[in-house]
């Protein structure tokens, strides 16, 4: 923000620090140094950024493309749905997800770093982190029990074939009528030896290879009403469980996209056996009701075939790619979410994202791309160079003019 903004840019890490950064700001005695002296460190940082992205190498999108993955398409690696088309989930409880929760993101929410459940017997931070976990699990007893927060998701898989860096998703299984194009980015970045510049489309087989593969689709929600739950807390001036609310709604989004993601492998799709994870065997790590099935732990270690990434994540950073998943998944109206003018989902505790099944799919940092994709990406989606650069614009390796 702060090279195309005049004024000053600031960020607060800590609410404690707001009160003296404003006095700085706001005092015609301190605000000319302290913004001076501001703008000077932004310029350093920039100007250090920007050395370190020159050092890199960067291949032509000619390149990157022709350094490809060279991937294995037969029957172990295509999987027909066994349910395909869209799959409702309008009846998931709190309490069927709360053994898919990962713990860890929730204690650094509140800004007590270290790995669940390790944390709880941390020499600085076990005894907080007990009482918060105490509380959360007390808070989601009332969520189940007293409905404040409504969970609703959808699922979806649709015959697909990838062309080029796109992936062409299907009308129907005769293949003869493109419902709608994904558009996907390839690394750029120059490999060591032997290694391809990834994009998502390598995991869906070419339309060349005049074979049958399949895409999936989903979005989920914990967030339905949870506006009347908030009020409550604040007409009752609980700040603590008001917040707590909220860190819990995103726990609770996450969870039901990982319990989603395994119904679809071992049901929907179908290419996971039911028997392939240790499912309700209890672990030994931390007594109940702090433990979770061995399974629940493979899963959050992502120790599964297949991946499920997210428009506006490292592999996919063009979060416009959005609309289309939601037209795919007829997702508002199946789940109650909502779309912004810049592509956030409402409510905020929602999650969305593509399936890939093909047993070497992985997920990948995109990195820096070039002009040359930038303006090759525009016009595979119809849209202005200059349009494609503001919602690439984090990934550029270079200044816009």
């Amino acid at each position: 923000i702060a090279p195309v903004y005049s004024g000053a840019v600031v960020q607060v890490l800590d609410a404690s620090r707001s009160v003296p950064v404003v006095n700085s700001l706001l005092n015609p005695t301190l605000s000319p140094a302290y913004i001076a002296e501001l703008k000077k460190e932004q310029a350093g940082l920039r100007n250090s950024h920007a050395s370190r992205t020159s050092s890199k190498k960067f291949l032509s999108l000619e390149e990157a493309r022709s350094n490809r993955p060279a991937l294995q398409w037969d029957e172990t690696t295509l999987f027909t749905p066994l349910k395909p088309g869209i799959t409702l989930f309008e009846d998931v409880t709190a309490g069927e997800l709360r053994q898919y929760i990962d713990w860890t993101p929730f204690f650094m929410a509140w800004e007590l770093h270290g790995r669940y459940p390790q944390i709880l017997d941390d020499a600085k931070y076990g005894n907080e982190a007990k009482k918060l976990f105490d509380d959360a699990n007390n808070l989601l007893d009332r969520i189940e029990n007293e409905h404040l927060l409504g969970l609703k998701g959808v699922a979806g898989l649709f015959p697909a074939n990838s062309s080029g860096d796109d992936i062409e998703v299907y009308m129907d299984e005769s293949r003869t009528t493109v419902f709608m194009t994904l558009h996907t980015l390839r690394q750029q970045q120059e490999k060591e030896k032997g290694e391809p510049n990834l994009a998502l489309a390598d995991f869906i087989a070419p339309v060349k290879s005049g074979l049958k593969d399949y895409i999936g689709g989903f979005a989920v929600t914990a967030g339905l009403g949870i506006e009347n739950a908030l009020k409550q807390f604040s007409l009752e001036q609980d700040d603590y469980h008001r917040i707590m609310t909220q860190a819990l709604a995103d726990r609770l989004a996450e969870a039901f996209a990982e319990m989603l993601h395994e119904c679809v492998r071992k049901e929907l799709w179908g290419y996971e056996t039911a028997g392939s994870t240790q499912n309700g065997s209890s672990c030994t790590c931390h007594p109940a009701p702090q433990c979770q099935p061995h399974a629940v732990h493979e899963l959050l270690a992502e120790k599964y075939q297949g991946i499920r990434p997210a428009p506006g994540y490292p592999a996919c950073p063009d979060h416009t790619e959005k609309a289309e998943l939601f037209t795919l998944l007829n997702a508002e109206t199946n789940t109650g979410i909502t779309l912004t003018e810049t592509f956030a989902m409402n409510p905020a505790a929602s999650v969305c994202g593509l399936y890939f099944a093909h047993p070497q799919a992985k997920y990948f940092i995109l990195g820096k791309i070039g002009r040359d994709q930038v303006e090759d990406y525009a016009e595979r989606k119809g849209m202005s160079v200059r349009e494609a650069e503001k919602w690439l614009a984090p990934a550029l390796n270079y200044d816009p003019e």
